[in-house]
C-alpha cells in the first residue's frame, strides 16, 4: 500500500467510525479506483450504501469483499441483511449458514450466553426506535438480533409486526411462518400469522393458525375472537383484524436460549 492509499485509507476510516459516510464514501471510492482489492473498503462502502437505502449497491460491495476474502465474517452476515432487505431470503439463509458455520470453527466464536445478550440489546434499541416512529431503523436493529439468534421467535413477531406496517406482507409472512416453525407451541406467532394469511385472502390458513394457537392455549381470547370474527363475517376474506401489538403479548426473556451476530456491521477485518 502507497502513501498516499494509506492517507486514502486513515481518512475513510476516520469519517466511516464518525458516520459522516458521505466524506468516509469520497475517501474510500478513491481507493477502490485505485487498488480495488482491500476486502474492508467494498465492505465499508456495504454498509454506506445499505445505510442510504442503495441495496443492489450495498450487495454487490459485500459480495466483492467476500470475493476478496472469502472467510470475512462481518460482510458475509451484512450480505445475508442485505438479501433479506432484497426479499432474497433462500440466499440470506445460505450466507447465514456458511458464516454461522465459518464462526462455529474460529477459536474466538462468541458464547451462546453472550450473544443472547447482544441481541436483546438490539432488540431494546428496535422498541426505542419502533416507539419513536422510525419502523425501517426498528426493523433493521430486529434483524441484527436475529443474525445473532435466529430462534428468538418473539423477536421474528416484533419484527414481522413491522414489516406489517412498512407494508411489506411478503416479508412479515415469511418471518412468522419461520417463528411457527422454529416454535410451533408459540402462540402469538400463530395468531400474528393468521392475520398476515387472512390478509391476504387466506381464510382456510388462517383459522388453522388461529385453531393450532386455541389447541395449545384453550384460554387465548385473541384467538378465540378473530376465530369467532371471521366465522361469523359473511366477507371474512377481506375483513382484517388488527394483529395485537407485538410488545403486548411478548417479552425478550420469552426466548432465553441464544445463538449469532451481524449487522451491516462496522469492521475494522481485511
Amino acid at each position: 500500500m502507497d502513501d498516499r492509499t494509506k492517507q486514502l485509507l486513515a481518512l475513510g476510516r476516520e469519517h466511516y467510525e464518525k458516520r459522516e459516510f458521505e466524506r468516509a464514501e469520497h475517501y474510500l471510492s478513491q481507493i477502490r479506483e485505485r487498488a480495488g482489492d482491500y476486502a474492508d473498503v467494498h465492505n465499508m462502502l456495504g454498509v454506506i450504501h445499505h445505510d442510504r437505502g442503495r441495496f443492489e449497491e450495498a450487495q454487490a460491495a459485500f459480495e466483492e469483499a467476500l470475493r476478496i476474502n472469502p472467510n470475512y465474517t462481518e460482510a458475509a452476515l451484512s450480505l445475508a441483511v442485505t438479501y433479506n432487505d432484497l426479499g432474497r431470503y433462500d440466499e440470506a439463509k445460505r450466507i447465514y449458514r456458511a458464516a454461522l458455520a465459518r464462526g462455529e470453527e474460529s477459536p474466538g466464536h462468541l458464547d451462546p450466553f453472550v450473544k443472547g445478550k447482544i441481541a436483546n440489546l438490539h432488540g431494546e434499541v428496535a422498541r426505542a426506535y419502533a416507539e419513536a416512529g422510525l419502523f425501517a431503523e426498528s426493523a433493521h436493529e430486529y434483524r441484527k438480533a436475529l443474525l445473532l439468534c435466529p430462534e428468538f421467535a418473539d423477536l421474528r413477531v416484533r419484527l414481522a409486526s413491522l414489516y406489517r406496517q412498512l407494508g411489506d406482507t411478503d416479508a412479515a409472512r415469511f418471518e412468522l411462518e419461520e417463528a411457527v416453525k422454529l416454535r410451533p407451541q408459540y402462540v402469538p406467532a400463530r395468531i400474528a400469522l393468521g392475520v398476515v394469511l387472512l390478509s391476504i385472502g387466506n381464510e382456510k390458513g388462517a383459522l388453522a393458525q388461529w385453531e393450532a394457537a386455541v389447541g395449545v392455549d384453550p384460554d387465548n381470547k385473541t384467538a378465540h375472537m378473530y376465530l369467532r370474527m371471521t366465522r361469523n363475517s359473511p366477507t371474512a376474506g377481506s375483513m382484517v383484524p388488527p394483529a395485537p401489538p407485538a410488545d403486548a403479548t411478548l417479552s425478550l426473556e420469552d426466548d432465553a436460549t441464544p445463538a449469532v451476530d451481524a449487522p451491516p456491521a462496522d469492521p475494522t477485518a481485511t
